[in-house]
């Protein structure tokens, strides 16, 4: 279905949404909400709080369920080192309040979006991708069972303005998917260091960035290589490189994942999807362009 036939009114039935279509929406939409876990905006406010380092990123993301334990973070974000985790919760808490850190994660995504989007920001694009996104997030709210972090976040006001409607909507279709991608895990018997582990192998992300952002010792992430090969989902050897059997159970998982997903989206219907992957398409690459995302892959 081309742009324009969505313009005229064509439009498929709900029925038609497949995962297919759930994950390039999310796709297309996700750099407007990841942009807020590497901006500068958030770092500084996050620093004057008093969280320095990853404190901020943990007690940003966790304050949505309010004073958090470490156990509630480790269980719920799944591939972060406990230890870490540990560093930042719950002292973060002792540092200053989760409504006073979730305001300042708002400020910031206002003016990281501000600085990169500038005019854009008021145009009726804008104002309808936010209401085709809030659509897709509350329908989401109507299925919470199981999805602890977005559940958490389906508790927070919704913002005014339209960019700000927009990165909350993403927000929750973020958290509702992963919440999902971590149900598929835990059925498949995959461990959050595991996971990591068979992510790195896809070659799609840096071993090295996954080492260091998620906190796993050089030993722990040798030994979870080692139980990856003994279930014969990596080839033997120094290089790290999936077989047959890891690339199937990486693609079910993401295929679940996608299912998993699409109650969000089927309240758009076809229709819906395609014109909210085409609005947030150049929004998207101004983040990206921008630098907002280090590392992250260009989109056409």
């Amino acid at each position: 279905m081309t742009a324009g036939e969505v313009r005229r009114g064509v439009a498929a039935s709900s029925e038609g949404v497949d995962p297919a279509l759930a994950r390039e929406t999310w796709r297309l939409v996700e750099p407007l909400h990841a942009m807020i876990y590497f901006t500068p905006e958030a770092r500084d406010r996050y620093a004057e709080l008093g969280l320095r380092g990853q404190a901020g990123y943990f007690a940003s993301r966790a304050a949505a369920f309010g004073r958090a334990s470490a156990e509630t973070v480790v269980a719920t974000f799944y591939n972060f080192s406990p230890a870490m985790v540990r560093r930042a919760i719950p002292a973060a808490w002792d540092i200053t309040e989760p409504e006073t850190v979730l305001a300042a994660r708002l400020a910031a995504v206002d003016a990281a979006l501000r600085r990169v989007l500038g005019p854009l920001l008021e145009s009726p694009e804008v104002a309808e991708a936010a209401d085709l996104a809030r659509r897709a997030a509350e329908a989401a709210g109507e299925h919470p069972s199981g999805r602890p972090l977005f559940a958490a976040h389906t508790r927070l006001d919704w913002p005014d303005e339209p960019h700000l409607v927009l990165w909350h909507a993403q927000t929750l279709l973020r958290e509702f998917r992963g919440d999902g991608h971590v149900a598929a895990l835990t059925v498949e018997g995959i461990g959050g260091l595991e996971a990591l582990v068979l992510h790195a192998a896809t070659g799609t992300v840096p071993v090295d960035f996954l080492k260091s952002s998620r906190g796993w010792s050089a030993e722990d992430w040798a030994a979870a290589e080692q139980e990856l090969r003994a279930r014969g989902l990596l080839e033997p050897g120094a290089e790290l490189a999936l077989t047959d059997a890891g690339r199937a159970q990486r693609e079910w998982l993401e295929h679940r994942t996608d299912q998993l997903s699409v109650p969000a989206y089927r309240a758009l219907g076809v229709a819906g999807c395609v014109r909210l992957g085409e609005l947030a398409r150049p929004l998207s690459r101004a983040v990206v362009d921008a630098g907002l995302l280090p590392g992250y892959p260009a989109r056409s």
